[in-house]
């Protein structure tokens, strides 16, 4: 048996305030690495158009989450304006026994329940470079209120102070030096022994 087939998934869990460029970077580390993938989870909310199960999320019901609960089956769970979301263990082991790599897109405190359940992962919080350049961004986008921007930089700033307990930081200023910075961190955790950092 060769060393690939032996080697087992990392999970990289990323974490960003809104506007940081979390998502575009994840997408470019997957156009890098196309045998990354990103992990579904599970949620009690409604498909949307356009959207496809197994590939955006896993679609159960209330019922199914709360069960999934009881029997321990998430490595991390959340409700969101009467909606709960999480990642089950089975896909994060899954993964790991075929060798396949995760990127988690998930806050603080996901990531909190994950490390603390898991015990295991490479922890990655992307920066902006200031708040006053992160507020230019949510304005840049023209998607929301000036009551929503308002709330989302005073959620940043409470997101921030958590970065320091994240393995890797990245400040987005220029995005194609992040890319590199988030290419380099991938390269340097598969090129780790077994045992670090797997899943």
């Amino acid at each position: 048996m060769n060393r690939e087939t032996k080697r087992k998934g990392i999970l990289f869990v990323i974490s960003a305030p809104s506007g940081a460029g979390k998502t575009t970077l994840c997408a470019e580390a997957m156009k890098i690495f196309p045998d990354i993938r990103m992990s579904v989870s599970c949620t009690t909310r409604k498909m949307r158009q356009g959207e496809i199960e197994g590939v955006d999320y896993n679609f159960i019901n209330h019922d199914q989450f709360k069960n999934m609960i009881k029997k321990g089956a998430f490595a991390e769970w959340a409700e969101v304006h009467g909606e709960m979301y999480g990642t089950s263990v089975e896909t994060i082991r899954k993964a790991e026994a075929e060798g396949i790599d995760l990127i988690l897109d998930i806050d603080w405190q996901g990531a909190k329940q994950i490390r603390e359940s898991l015990n295991t992962g490479v922890y990655i919080f992307i920066l902006p470079p200031n708040i006053a350049e992160l507020e230019k961004r949510l304005k840049g986008r023209g998607k929301d209120t000036e009551e929503v921007i308002k709330r989302r930089l005073n959620n940043a700033k409470r997101e921030i102070e958590h970065a320091h307990s994240y393995d890797y930081n990245i400040i987005n200023d220029n995005l194609k030096e992040s890319v590199t910075c988030l290419k380099s961190i991938i390269i340097a955790e598969r090129c780790r022994p077994a045992g670090h950092n797997s899943i």
